[in-house]
C-alpha cells in the first residue's frame, strides 16, 4: 500500500474512532448533549496532521474534505449520527467547519500546510475548549448577538490558539518552511478570539479557519 493509500486509511480510521467515541460520550452522559459535538470538534483537528504527515495531495484531500462536510449536512437534517449535531440550539457549526476545512485545503494545499492547519487547529483546540470550558467554570459572561461569551471560555480560546500557533511556528521553521514573525502570533491569536466572539448559527465555524489560515499565508516569511 502507497503512502497516499495509508494516509487516506488513516484519516478514515481517525474520523471513524471519533464517531464511535461521540456515541460513546452521548450514550454515557446523555445530559452533556455538547460535549459529543465538541469531542468530534476538536477530534477532526487532527485530519490536518495526518494528511500532511502522509502527503496526502489535493486532489484526494479537497474531494474527501468536500464529500465529508456534505454528509455532515446530511445528518444535520436527518440525524444519522445525532451525538454530532443533537444540541439544544440551533447551529450550522459542523457543515461551516467542513466547509472551510474544505475551502483552507483548495486555496493553500500543499503548498502551504501550516496555514492551513493554523486555521483548523486555532478552531479545533482553541473554539472546542473554550466550548466546553465556558460553561463548565463560573466566570464573568456577556451577550454577543444572543449569543453568550464567557470570560473562561474566551481565555481558553486565546490561550489554546497561541499556543497552536507558536508549535505550529517551531515546526514550521524546522522543516525550513515559512512562517510568520513570533510578534505576529498575538495578531493572529487576537483576531481569531474576536472573530469567534460572533458565533451566531456557527458561523465562527468558517470565519475564523479562514482568517487564520489567510493571516498565516500573508504573514509567512
Amino acid at each position: 500500500m502507497g503512502q497516499q493509500a495509508l494516509g487516506v486509511a488513516a484519516v478514515a480510521a481517525w474520523l471513524s474512532l471519533l464517531a464511535v467515541g461521540a456515541l460513546a460520550v452521548r450514550k454515557r452522559w446523555n445530559g452533556q448533549r455538547e460535549w459529543s459535538r465538541k469531542l468530534v470538534h476538536i477530534g477532526t483537528g487532527a485530519v490536518v496532521p495526518i494528511a500532511w504527515a502522509f502527503g496526502i495531495s489535493q486532489a484526494i484531500a479537497v474531494p474527501a474534505a468536500g464529500t465529508i462536510t456534505m454528509l455532515a449536512a446530511l445528518n444535520h437534517r436527518i440525524r444519522v449520527i445525532p451525538a454530532i449535531e443533537d444540541v439544544d440550539r440551533h447551529s450550522y457549526g459542523t457543515i461551516a467547519y467542513g466547509a472551510s476545512i474544505t475551502a483552507l485545503l483548495w486555496l493553500y494545499w500543499p503548498q502551504q500546510p501550516a496555514a492551513v492547519a493554523a486555521g483548523v487547529l486555532v478552531m479545533a483546540l482553541g473554539d472546542g475548549l473554550a466550548g466546553l470550558l465556558g460553561p463548565l467554570v463560573p466566570s464573568f459572561s456577556w451577550s454577543v448577538l444572543q449569543q453568550r461569551k464567557s470570560l473562561v471560555g474566551t481565555g481558553a480560546m486565546a490561550a489554546a490558539s497561541l499556543l497552536v500557533l507558536m508549535a505550529l511556528r517551531a515546526v514550521s521553521l524546522t522543516l525550513g518552511l515559512p512562517a510568520p514573525p513570533a510578534e505576529a502570533l498575538l495578531a493572529i491569536a487576537a483576531s481569531a478570539v474576536v472573530l469567534e466572539q460572533c458565533a451566531v448559527v456557527g458561523l465562527d465555524n468558517f470565519t475564523v479557519p479562514l482568517a487564520v489560515g489567510w493571516l498565516w499565508s500573508t504573514l509567512a516569511i
